[in-house]
């Protein structure tokens, strides 16, 4: 790769590039303008495609018997339980093991926390009562 040319320009020097200088970085915006709008109209060509997949498919749901709209509403469900699964991020072992302790330290926590506030309630009923 090519080294850029550097030019260091000093106070009272005309910050005027000639021509020769100017010509590489013009070309290189325009194919960067270039690349990006392509990138935008293939971004919305797709966008379009989506929609009319999309419409497609509600015609075509509209079709459907009255008998089957449950068995089809069911399958709709199960469909969008399984996408949903599939985007979920599973922690691994270490990190499960890691939750799975702190969930019994927690427990354990609370488990003395109650017994001795029932304890405590016992003792005082029975000074009251006693």
């Amino acid at each position: 790769m090519a080294k850029p040319k550097i030019t260091r320009i000093k106070a009272g020097e005309s910050s005027k590039k000639t021509e020769e200088e100017q010509a590489p970085i013009t070309r290189k915006k325009v194919v960067v303008k270039d690349k990006k709008q392509e990138k935008l109209k293939a971004k919305e060509e797709r966008k379009a495609k989506k929609a009319e997949k999309k419409a497609a498919k509600r015609a075509e749901n509209k079709k459907v018997f009255i008998l089957f709209r449950p068995f089809v509403a069911l399958f709709r469900y199960l469909r969008d339980s399984w996408h949903e699964i599939r985007q979920v991020r599973w922690p691994n072992r270490k990190a499960t093991w890691k939750m799975v302790l702190a969930v019994i330290a927690y427990t354990a926590l609370f488990v003395i926390l109650i017994s001795l506030l029932d304890l405590f309630f016992r003792w005082l009923f029975g000074l009251i009562l006693g």
